[in-house]
């Protein structure tokens, strides 16, 4: 989806009057802090102090908080609060947001407002204070309900329908009577959205994760397993086929399928570089999905439209954000989608070319071979292996930077959150340049709060702890190549040199563009004896690090010598070369180097690759007469298995 039609959409949204019913909650964040505790004298317990503290609208009441974000003509609530503080502070909120909160009824016995107390103990969450847990909603809030959802069903374009709490809905009849509204208004748009009762209501319009329309179908799924992609499609299609109205699954990363009487739309989720926190992004989907409907768009436009806002706020933390419409803009400029996300998830149903170590990622990449006349590579872990072991030196110095003065004294789990997150961090940023690791270091930093902001390092600083470290390493290296103790093949991927000149003596126009700074990778591969065969060049980073990327050189190359994508290949190990590539419409070929050894695979680095688009993986380049046959298509004596 371009820019054009998402502008469309956000103009046309402004002219939608929406309803919401559901269960309106308010979060409560709590922030503790310990430096500030003391033991009470009344009780000799130890107190816990509260650095700060703020709330947010939570369940339908962030559904209403993304509506809002979008700024339709009339949002509308319709549900109950409590007669407290909790319900006072949430009406307050949701009038703060523009909603019409008219319909928003107080039952004073047997219901408090639903509200959820979460306290932030270094950045992590502490079993959770529930309040409203054993509402019961009396029939006659479910009659004012029911006469301000028809009310809403004559007057607004959609309305959602939003249950999450257990118990919200505890009398029959509210089903039987809202069934018998939907039924009488079937034109209109009604969203559904119910953790316990998808399959009692009629007449309305789905949205539900992988799991939930997995047990529609009757499965039984753990909450903390993905649903195939290929099940979703086919559960999906007969939920529709039953009711006869679009539905919805959202599945995490993998994206959202949305099914009409055309069949099927899969939407590609994005691939995200930062801390993911992955509440409230159904609340956005749902939103964004229904005022894209009910503005007039198609369900595979309105699900593009939803699969960018939910990518906005899983990047937004400790909060249930919302997806503005410039942050929408912004996030579909250039997007990097996540390719074959089953795939890449499950090694054993990798299919491999028959007498051979190659790994079909795309069916259809057959049809793409035979016309490469140029061809990018990255260098660290695709062909040199000088520079093996920068994660371990990564690591160490990120960690020293987060922790700072606590590295030693923090706690033993504390210490393995943070390396959690940075192993990660560095998992998702192989391939880009060191820079811009750091610009993302300095966030972490800023994030966990440990270092205070006056001792916080800007990017440059942090890249020269980094490079101090690492170049220690590298320069030992090259002390053993150039006094001949070691030679080339030491420090090469195997097969990888005779495999550049294989390209070289088909005319091929080879570029070498890495991370490292540029003048560092112009002398390794000298130093390595390769550089001459890239004769297109040999890039880097830059001091002014706006002015290279990978992304730079491949369209650089596509626009100056006017190439179809097909005649490019990109050969990689990490996931950004191999996204440029394939959004290229290049052959997109990465490697599962096992750096140590230089042959072999390195399942670890499958998974992203996969997702970054590989058409292909080989393990190393030691079938590279095998490889060579392939994407010349010469000789090709082997099918795909």
């Amino acid at each position: 989806m371009d820019q054009s039609r998402i502008s469309e959409i956000l103009e046309k949204i402004s002219s939608v009057k929406i309803g919401v019913y559901g269960d309106f909650c308010l979060d409560s964040y709590w922030i503790m802090d310990e430096r500030g505790s003391e033991v009470s004298i009344e009780t000799g317990l130890q107190a816990q102090a509260v650095a700060r503290h703020y709330y947010t609208p939570g369940g339908a009441a962030n559904v209403v908080a993304n509506l809002a974000a979008l700024k339709p003509a009339a949002i509308r609530v319709i549900g109950t609060v409590g007669n407290d503080m909790q319900g006072r502070e949430l009406t307050s909120q949701l009038q703060g947001l523009g909603a019409d909160t008219t319909a928003l009824f107080i039952q004073k016995e047997n219901f408090n407002t639903y509200s959820y107390l979460k306290r932030l103990v270094d950045g992590q969450e502490e079993p959770r204070i529930d309040f409203g847990v054993y509402n019961e909603r009396n029939e006659e809030s479910d009659d004012l309900i029911l006469n301000a959802l028809e009310q809403a069903l004559q007057e607004c374009d959609a309305l959602i329908f939003n249950q999450q709490v257990t118990g919200s809905i505890n009398n029959e009849t509210f089903i039987q009577q809202a069934n018998a509204l939907f039924a009488k208004y079937s034109h209109k748009i009604v969203m559904l959205d119910s953790r316990h009762f998808n399959d009692r209501f009629e007449n309305t319009f789905l949205k539900a994760n992988d799991r939930e329309i997995a047990s529609l179908n009757g499965k039984l799924v753990s909450p903390d397993e993905n649903v195939p992609i290929s099940d979703v499609k086919n559960y999906g299609k007969q939920v529709f086929d039953k009711y006869k109205k679009p539905v919805f699954v959202t599945c995490g990363e993998r994206g959202i399928i949305a099914f009409d009487e055309t069949g099927a739309h899969e939407i590609q989720g994005l691939q995200l570089k930062n801390k993911l926190d992955t509440v409230g992004a159904g609340d956005t989907a749902i939103s964004a999905i229904t005022l894209s409907l009910a503005a007039g768009f198609s369900p595979l436009q309105a699900a593009s439209f939803g699969n960018f806002a939910a990518a906005v706020t899983v990047q937004k933390l400790y909060t249930t954000g919302t997806a503005s419409a410039q942050e929408i803009l912004e996030i579909s400029t250039e997007p990097d989608f996540v390719y074959n996300a089953d795939l890449a998830d499950n090694e054993r149903n990798a299919s491999f070319f028959t007498e051979s170590e190659f790994e079909i990622c795309e069916s259809g990449v057959l049809e793409k071979l035979g016309h490469i006349r140029y061809a990018v590579f990255d260098h660290d872990g695709t062909i040199s292996s000088l520079r093996q072991g920068w994660e371990e030196i990564m690591e160490p110095v990120m960690m020293q930077s987060i922790l700072g003065e606590h590295f030693e004294t923090v706690d033993t789990n504390t210490f393995n959150r943070v390396l959690a997150q940075v192993k990660e961090f560095i998992h998702k940023t192989t391939g880009i340049q060191t820079i811009y690791q750091m610009d993302g270091l300095v966030n972490l930093v800023r994030e966990s709060g440990f270092v205070p902001e006056h001792q916080i390092l800007d990017k440059f600083q942090y890249k020269a702890l980094y490079n101090a470290g690492l170049m220690e390493m590298v320069n030992k290296r090259m002390e053993k190549l150039a006094a001949g103790e070691l030679g080339q093949e030491d420090y090469t991927m195997k097969g990888a040199v005779a495999f550049l000149y294989e390209l070289k003596e088909r005319g091929v126009t080879m570029y070498l563009a890495s991370g490292t700074d540029e003048a560092d990778v112009k002398h390794e591969a000298e130093m390595l004896g390769y550089a001459h065969l890239f004769d297109g060049g040999i890039y880097g980073a830059l001091k002014d690090y706006t002015k290279f990327s990978k992304k730079m050189i491949i369209e650089k190359i596509i626009k100056d010598n006017n190439l179809r994508g097909n005649e490019l290949a990109v050969f990689g190990d990490g996931p950004d070369e191999i996204r440029e590539g394939r959004r290229a419409g290049g052959v997109a070929v990465g490697i599962t180097s096992n750096e140590v050894q230089r042959f072999g695979h390195n399942p670890a680095k499958r998974p992203r690759l996969v997702k970054a688009g590989a058409h292909l993986l080989i393990h190393d380049f030691s079938q590279y007469k095998k490889l060579v046959n392939l994407l010349f298509q010469e000789n090709v004596k082997f099918a795909d298995a």
